[in-house]
């Protein structure tokens, strides 16, 4: 069992995601628990990955593509999953959405996939996203981040107008806020009333953990 969660573990940190998807296969065949896999294998996984792309040894596109690995076991497992009715407990439910005006889709849509590969149930609402849409979803889901991004000067006091309506609408004490992108800094989150701010993936998954404690 131990050989195969190394294996599993070597395949996301070299990013080949075909060798993951199939060592996760094998391990379900040999009638390894997919939480055990999850917990043991592709966690730890991403991690070392994280790791590496904090420290400057690895870059964006190492990120994805291990990223990528991830996702796919893990659809690989859903299935059996819920054959034993389990599921991965959520690290937390989060919003995230690239705020109105502003179509700017990587950077937003990399957090989502790293909140979602660390045990968040992720709803990604896309880009250029109405302020009413964000606390919408925030009330459906009961979400407890919301993280908005702007890439544009212009439309980075849309991240102001979406924490004071969600003020208004009395969700404000429900989640906390994360706001990132280029322009965005630790003083402008600050500024605002965001309680978190972070300068990429791996910052805003670290971010959101201790936000949530």
């Amino acid at each position: 069992m131990e050989e195969i969660f190394t294996q599993i573990i070597t395949s996301i940190v070299d990013g080949e995601p075909e060798t993951t998807v199939l060592l996760t296969r094998q391990a379900l065949d040999k009638n390894i628990e997919p939480l055990v896999i999850i917990e043991n294998a592709l966690v730890p996984g991403m991690q070392i990955v994280g790791e590496k792309f904090s420290c400057g040894e690895y870059f964006l596109p190492n990120l994805i593509i291990s990223a990528s690995g991830m996702q796919q076991a893990m659809q690989v497992l859903e299935p059996a999953l819920k054959a034993r009715q389990e599921t991965v407990r959520a690290a937390g439910t989060a919003v995230i959405g690239t705020v109105h005006g502003d179509i700017h889709e990587i950077g937003k849509s990399l957090v989502a996939t790293m909140l979602a590969v660390n045990g968040f149930q992720v709803y990604d609402l896309g880009v250029d996203v109405p302020i009413d849409a964000f606390i919408s979803k925030v009330k459906d889901t009961g979400a407890n981040i919301l993280c908005l991004s702007a890439l544009l000067t212009t439309t980075m006091t849309v991240q102001r107008d979406v924490i004071t309506a969600l003020i208004n609408s009395g969700l404000r004490q429900q989640v906390k806020v994360m706001v990132g992108g280029a322009p965005v800094t630790p003083g402008w989150a600050s500024e605002i009333g965001a309680d978190g701010y972070a300068e990429d993936a791996i910052q805003a998954v670290e971010v959101a953990r201790k936000l949530i404690g």
